[in-house]
């Protein structure tokens, strides 16, 4: 990946247009798991969801392999995609916008306690 790709985000733009492809070929309840999946991990990412690529690799992946043994996507994701979609985000070290909000205004409020008190 190059300064231009980088700063353009079209490496970002390749990559989701190859997991478009690759999602097209499941089954369409997989199809439309995945979409969901998409649609409940943005909000974990980054500005740009450039943190987000490896993982939704990994989860394409899995449901890829699970299409191809035949299992349902309710076994693969359980009943509750949200509830999968945050684990995973969390299995990764993803926050979400708010905990770095979050973060952030703690530390600020910290500061300026800290310096009330000197």
């Amino acid at each position: 990946m190059n300064f231009w790709e980088t700063i353009t985000g079209s490496d970002l733009t390749r990559e989701w247009k190859e997991f478009d492809a690759r999602a097209q070929a499941l089954p369409d309840d997989y199809r439309a798991a995945w979409r969901e999946l998409t649609t409940r991990m943005m909000p974990y990412g980054d500005f740009a969801g450039r943190n987000l690529t490896p993982i939704m690799d990994g989860a394409l992946g899995l449901l890829e392999e699970s299409a191809a043994e035949g299992l349902s996507v309710q076994d693969v994701l359980g009943g509750d995609v949200a509830a999968f979609a945050s684990a995973l985000a969390g299995e990764e070290g993803s926050g979400d916008f708010r905990d770095k909000w979050r973060r952030q205004l703690n530390r600020n409020v910290a500061r300026k306690l800290a310096q009330l008190g000197e």
